[in-house]
């Protein structure tokens, strides 16, 4: 499976719906201090099910949520899309027949957060698990923060090669 769209509405500093196509291969993000990269990965994380709002950098998970700015008025909801192609039909037995697949959370002020998939909705557990059957997740070594680049560039040899081949999944073939 891979990553087709990520569509972001409502979530940190992505105000409006804001569609990010993916193509195929090595993904990065960059651009300009506090234009919202990371905020980009965090909705990654936040859709495949993360819990901890320490690790959203926030206080609760409603912290997600559009504050607003002197421009634009807060919001109410929050919500993010991955759109994943199914081409090689990978994942778990339900899914396996779909070319493509949406799973998505939304977060309401007062009322908690929601996901589906494919507009069905699910417990977070089953959008984690979904998660889990493909091998990645919001804990996946993939997704790299901008903290951990830091500490990849500052690393030994011998650590960076570990965390490299963590994420590229080949950790432990060694001969």
């Amino acid at each position: 499976m891979e990553f087709k769209k990520i569509q972001l509405n409502g979530f940190k500093s992505f105000a409006e719906k804001t569609n990010f196509l993916i193509e195929e291969g090595l993904t990065g993000i960059v651009g300009p201090n506090g234009c919202g990269k990371s905020n980009i990965v965090e909705s990654l994380r936040w859709c495949m099910g993360e819990t901890s709002a320490k690790s959203m950098r926030g206080s609760g998970m409603e912290d997600v949520i559009f504050s607003g700015t002197s421009n634009k008025p807060s919001k109410n909801i929050a919500e993010v899309s991955i759109t994943l192609s199914n081409e090689n039909k990978n994942g778990s037995h339900q899914y396996r027949d779909l070319d493509e697949i949406q799973i998505r959370r939304k977060i309401e002020k007062d009322k908690g957060s929601k996901f589906y998939i494919n507009d069905k909705e699910v417990r977070a557990k089953d959008a984690q698990m979904f998660f889990a059957d493909l091998s990645t997740g919001a804990h996946s070594p993939s997704l790299i923060s901008q903290g951990r680049i830091g500490a990849l560039v500052t690393a030994k040899p011998v650590d960076r090669r570990a965390i490299l081949e963590e994420a590229a999944g080949i950790a432990g073939l060694h001969v």
